[in-house]
Order: structure tokens, then sequence, then C-alpha cells
């Protein structure tokens, strides 16, 4: 197939580009390659994958509605990814009006793109921020979410509103995926992972925010990939027995759907860092502060109906995951 996905520089996106291209399909990237993180690693990232076939890439931005509408015309793709966004809890209260931007009038964009164009399948990343103030766990898509802790995670449930609307007025298949805290190599250097090791091992210490009480689904890059290539390949489709007053909010008499992508395995904070440690052979010096604004305690993810439906089966244990991270970053740094 030929699958426009946007955020390419980045982390999931790179890793579902290369994915995508070894397994036969032609792939054309899109991203802005800001300064959000350092942009050298971005560039890294789509050297790799420029080495490939059937990769071809435009730099601009999402909310550049004229150069989106570009992309789809010149490359006429059958599906759409959109990872593109503007990441990030914390840097949402320094900055909110990038968040509107990209995540808000950019993702219209891609939806309007996708009307016009009559696009298959949209795919899109939504996050495990919209259960927000949500204290049952493990988190379900079945769950409403109604009171986000973010602007960052109000503009991920504003996306999957919007996303509904597309489909139930012009019948435009879309699938928002809820990612859970995604770690490994060539990850984000604004992660935990990436902080806690680069700290360790320069002998600076490492701030733990919640005292390290923290619980998080931490879930491995490929696992992730898995689940979007799975869901990628199974289109939802129209459901007029849907019924509004007793269904899911993840599903729809529309071509909507909705689900979580994590491990179904929540690690807590300390622990997390002791796998850390053992595998850099140091210990680290830990700032315990207090509970971030924006921060949820805890987060799990039911992943039943991602199950159910496509079979999907995170697989990769932590140990394995923090492991493949450390040994990437070594050699990639040269530490």
């Amino acid at each position: 197939m030929r699958i426009l996905v946007t955020g390419t520089a980045g982390f999931i996106g790179f890793h579902l580009a290369r994915a995508l291209l070894a397994r036969g399909d032609e792939v054309l990237g899109f991203d802005n390659v800001n300064d959000y993180y350092d942009p050298r690693l971005k560039e890294a990232r789509l050297a790799q994958l420029h080495a490939r076939t059937g990769f071809d890439f435009v730099r601009a931005s999402l909310e550049d509605r004229d150069a989106v509408e570009d992309a789809f015309v010149r490359f006429r793709p059958d599906r759409v990814v959109n990872l593109a966004a503007q990441a990030g809890v914390r840097y949402s209260i320094e900055n909110p009006r990038a968040y509107i931007d990209s995540n808000i009038v950019g993702f219209l964009n891609i939806l309007e793109a996708c009307r016009h164009h009559r696009i298959g399948h949209l795919v899109y990343a939504s996050s495990s921020s919209v259960y927000g103030a949500n204290t049952k766990l493990p988190f379900s898509v079945d769950d409403e979410v109604d009171h986000p802790v973010s602007l960052y995670a109000a503009t991920k449930k504003s996306n999957e509103l919007m996303a509904h609307t597309y489909s139930h007025l012009y019948g435009l298949p879309t699938t928002g995926l809820r990612f859970f805290t995604v770690y490994g190599p060539w990850g984000r250097p604004d992660m935990a992972l990436f902080l806690f090791t680069r700290n360790i091992l320069a002998g600076r210490p490492i701030d733990v925010f919640n005292h390290g009480h923290h619980r998080r689904d931490f879930t491995y890059i490929d696992d992730i990939v898995e689940g979007v290539v799975r869901a990628l390949d199974r289109v939802p489709a129209a459901d007029p027995d849907y019924d509004f007053g007793n269904g899911s909010p993840a599903a729809s008499s529309a071509p909507y759907r909705l689900y979580n992508i994590g491990s179904d395995r929540p690690v807590e904070l300390m622990t997390y860092i002791r796998l850390i440690e053992e595998c850099l052979g140091r210990e680290a010096d830990c700032n315990l502060l207090p509970l971030q604004p924006g921060d949820v305690p805890d987060s799990h993810a039911d992943v039943e109906a991602l199950r159910r439906d496509v079979g999907y089966a995170p697989t990769t244990p932590v140990e394995v995951g923090i492991r493949r991270f450390v040994e990437w970053f070594r050699e990639y740094y040269g530490d």
C-alpha cells in the first residue's frame, strides 16, 4: 500500500516507517523536524529511512494546510497514520499554543485531506494521558475520559472527538490509539529512560517525581509498532446496530474505533530505575520530588479490545526492553 506517515522523524513514526517499508509498503514521511528535542537525533532517524527503497519525505508542519494538501495530491496515499503532534505533558504548561497549532489545527488539516481524498483508513495517535483524573485501574477504552489534567491530554481527547465527527459525517474509517509510555532504542530524549540513562552515565542526579511511587505501563517500541500495523490493516466498519444509550465510547455506529496500546504490565518507577542501574552497572543519585502538575500517579492499559479485534499481544519484558535501549544508547553516543 501507499501509506502517508506523519511524524516520521519522531520516535514511533521512525520505527513504524521502517516496519512498513520492510513489508513492502511505500511510505511518504511528513515532519517539520522541530527543535522540541535535539534535531540531530531526528535527522539521524531520517537518514536511515532515506537509505531504504520506497521512502520519500516532506519537511513541513501539519498546520501548513497547503503543504498537507500537496502531499496528498502528489503521493495519493491509500491509508494515513498521523503520529505528528506536539508531545509532552509538562511542556504543554509552558507553551500551550504549540499544542493547539499542531494537535488541533494540524489534525483538522489531516482530517480534511483524508475526507476529500477518500482515504481508506486513518489511524492516529491518541495518548494514555486522556484518562487524566480517572482512578479506576486498569484504564479501559470503555471508560469515560472527561477530566484531563493537562492541555496535551485535552488535545488528544479532542482528536478523538474530531475523528468521530468525520467518521459519522463522511464515513471516514478512523482508529485512535492510546499509547502508554513508549520506550526503546532511538527513543525521545525528554522521556524518563533516556534522561535517567544519560544522567547516570554522566554522574549527575536524576529527578524522580512522586518520590518514585509512579506505576507506569512501560511499553516497548516493537510491541507498539506491531499494534499500530495490526490496527492499520483492520479497517473499522459501520455498525448500524450500535446502541448509543448503552454502547462503549470506543465504538460507534460510524466506522470509528479506539484502542489502548500498552504492555498490560505496570512497573513501579523505582523498579524501572533499578533495572537501568543493573544494565549500566552504576547506581543512580535520586533527587526525590513531588508529583508534577499534569502528571498522573499510575497508568495501566486494559488491552483486551485490541487483543480481541487484531490479536495484539505485547511480548517484550521490561528487563529486555531496557537492556536493548541501553545497548543502543551506548553504541549511538559512544558511552
